[in-house]
């Protein structure tokens, strides 16, 4: 395939958490196995919440403060560069839960495993996009459109359905290219859209600091830092000098 991308073009773009630890987000899962000094049972599945919703709550608030602290980088800033160029063309799915794309500017975007920025009612299903000082407080935020005393973080955890899978499984199957950014290729199902975007006959380029597991599917790979490599690449890929 030629590296030039044609507005007609069709991109399906995955990332994950490599590419926000470059803004100071740490990785989903640290070698020790732990999340944020955490267990994953204990903090990120429906049974936890049922069973120490204190923990849970607090766990999640002290992650919704640190996106205070934190800022996109050069890799959001080039993909956001690359949706100019391609307009509808171009979706981005990303299994990270912080804001970084959308503070960068990013519109066609699918957050697959939910939003730390917004809440929902367990009962009602009100999504509530809550960072203000009130919202990010250690107390439980009451839902105003139903009453119900706590709501709950808007995140897939273990054991959930990750969202708009059907919409993002279509769009994979109907693109030309597919890119991978920043992904171990570890979690399934997001693991698997390699796979499908290869079989149905797309072009697909990874970019990541270490070969995924995966690496071997991947029509291109580079190795690198996505702040350091994505704007030339993107550069190149839409013909700029």
């Amino acid at each position: 395939m030629n590296s030039t991308f044609e507005k007609e073009t069709q991109v399906v773009i995955l990332t994950g958490a490599g590419i926000s630890a470059e803004s100071g987000i740490r990785t989903f899962r640290a070698s020790d196995g732990l999340w944020e000094d955490h267990r994953i049972e204990d903090v990120a599945t429906p049974m936890a919440w049922e069973r120490d919703p204190e923990l849970v709550w607090g766990f999640y608030q002290g992650r919704r403060r640190q996106l205070l602290d934190v800022v996109p980088n050069p890799a959001h800033d080039a993909l956001v560069e690359l949706e100019r160029f391609l307009g509808d063309g171009l979706l981005l799915v990303t299994q990270n839960v912080d804001d970084l794309h959308s503070r960068s500017g990013s519109q066609n975007l699918i957050h697959m495993h939910g939003e730390l920025r917004k809440l929902r009612c367990e009962e009602c299903g009100e999504i509530l996009v809550a960072m203000d000082d009130v919202h990010l407080e250690d107390k439980y935020v009451d839902c105003s459109k139903c009453g119900v005393e706590r709501m709950r973080p808007h995140i897939v955890w273990f054991h959930e359905m990750p969202l708009k899978m059907r919409e993002i499984e279509m769009a994979v199957a109907d693109c030309d290219v597919f890119i991978a950014i920043g992904t171990s290729g570890h979690v399934y199902p997001a693991a698997g859209f390699l796979g499908l975007a290869q079989a149905c006959g797309a072009h697909c380029i990874g970019i990541n600091l270490d070969p995924p597991q995966n690496v071997d599917l991947f029509d291109e790979f580079h190795q690198g830092k996505a702040g350091e490599l994505l704007p030339d690449l993107v550069n190149s890929w839409v013909g700029s000098e």
